[in-house]
């Protein structure tokens, strides 16, 4: 029985719209990595939380429910949560795709990032400069390649979702692996 599933990918491969509609299919708790990497500031993801201290709430969380889909990158986190998972996906899509999205989303969320020589605009920048070097960056920041290695370090059964795919067909693979498993 799946009962803890870790979803991980690229930022914009949708890892938590993904986390969302499982957690809601399976009613699990979904356990967003950004809730926990992040301090709470306004606008948002302004302030990183001490890596003891968001590995600590993480924990907190993870053992306190008994089934939950967590989601994003965990790899720098270190390895304490390995033992938890019962199936980690991973998220593959082209990295248009995912700057498409990252800007999309951005417009949603603070449009302000879209205002030339404010801060927010060359913060946004620096972050889409950020995840443009997920192809082909190696283990000093966020990458392909880091993903990859830790995806090695999994004793759990990982599926490989890549391409353009919608919510629906991308839950749909992931309840026909889970069935086979």
């Amino acid at each position: 029985m799946i009962s803890k599933m870790h979803i991980t990918g690229a930022s914009g491969s949708g890892t938590t719209t993904l986390g969302k509609a499982l957690a809601q299919k399976y009613k699990f708790v979904q356990l967003d990595s950004d809730n926990y990497f992040w301090l709470p500031t306004n606008p948002p993801y302004q302030k990183i939380r001490k890596n003891p201290e968001r590995q600590a709430l993480l924990n907190s969380d993870m053992l306190k429910y008994p089934n939950w889909v967590s989601t994003g990158s965990l790899c720098s986190w270190r390895d304490f949560a390995l033992p938890y998972f019962d199936l980690v996906i991973f998220l593959f899509i082209p990295q248009e795709l995912r700057i498409k999205r990252l800007i999309e989303r951005e417009n949603i969320r603070s449009p302000e990032s879209f205002i030339e020589g404010t801060v927010r605009a060359k913060q946004f920048n620096e972050f889409i400069d950020w995840a443009k070097q997920y192809d082909t960056g190696g283990l000093e920041v966020r990458s392909l390649y880091m993903h990859k290695e830790w995806l090695k370090k999994l004793s759990c059964p990982v599926l490989n979702i890549e391409g353009e795919l919608t919510v629906d067909e991308s839950v749909k693979i992931v309840e026909n692996f889970i069935i086979e498993l």
